[in-house]
């Protein structure tokens, strides 16, 4: 399988999905957009992997790559690519399908406990998880449910936390590729968004040695192992 990212800045790359695609044998390729680099023929890729990032989906002043990106994502679904979004990536699905993306009532930044809806529990793509499991947050915009889409995970502080489109395109608000170093890159670029609220942890929460190092990359594994059943 060919697995290609977009990728937004030098600080937010696949983690822990490029470490499991290698040990799989799945090709791994990349687009820097803030290099401005091109964008591959949709031929030339599998599944699509859009990372996340500190813009917004409607900053395209600021980013004027974001546009052509849009476009190369809507074209991806319509050649029936298989699409996972993170964070601002699925805002960018969300968005390219025709929902609403916009501020949260809350900035979610932190490990915190995501919840499978009854859809979510009943998808090919999350059947091996269990119903709550603790995922890594870094966000403050969130997105409607496009339209023909299904709400399949939310979290107390933000309601939408995951969706799925087609069986083949699927949004995650929240991140389960992260890792020490991620986080630890995140908190030197982003860390003034660290003021107080009531789910903002601060740096030594977040780096805190424990059971969610282990578990955040068993439940990448299983997910996209169910990426794979749901969309092989």
């Amino acid at each position: 399988m060919r697995i290609h990212s977009l990728q937004h800045v030098p600080f937010e790359d696949l983690g822990n999905i490029k470490v499991l695609a290698k040990h799989r044998g799945h090709g791994v390729s990349r687009t820097l957009l803030f290099r401005q680099e091109p964008l591959p023929r949709l031929s030339d890729f599998d599944w699509l992997i859009i990372m996340g990032g500190p813009m917004n989906v409607y900053e395209e002043e600021k980013y004027p790559w974001l546009t052509e990106e849009k476009k190369f994502i809507a074209g991806a679904i319509a050649r029936q690519k298989t699409l996972l979004g993170v964070c601002l990536g699925a805002q960018l699905i969300a968005d390219v399908l025709g929902a609403r993306v916009y501020q949260n009532a809350h900035k979610e930044i932190g490990w915190h406990p995501v919840r499978l809806t009854p859809d979510g529990e009943e998808s090919r793509l999350w059947g091996s998880l269990s119903p709550r499991f603790i995922a890594f947050h870094w966000h403050g915009d969130t997105f409607d449910i496009p339209g023909g889409a299904i709400r399949t995970a939310g979290s107390e502080g933000c309601a939408n936390q995951a969706f799925e489109y087609k069986g083949r395109v699927v949004g995650l608000q929240f991140h389960l590729e992260s890792t020490m170093g991620s986080i630890r890159r995140l908190i030197q670029n982003c860390g003034n968004e660290l003021v107080n609220g009531p789910y903002i942890q601060q740096p030594e929460e977040m780096l805190a040695p424990g059971e969610n190092w282990r578990e955040i990359r068993g439940r990448l594994e299983s997910f996209l192992d169910g990426m794979e059943r749901g969309t092989g």
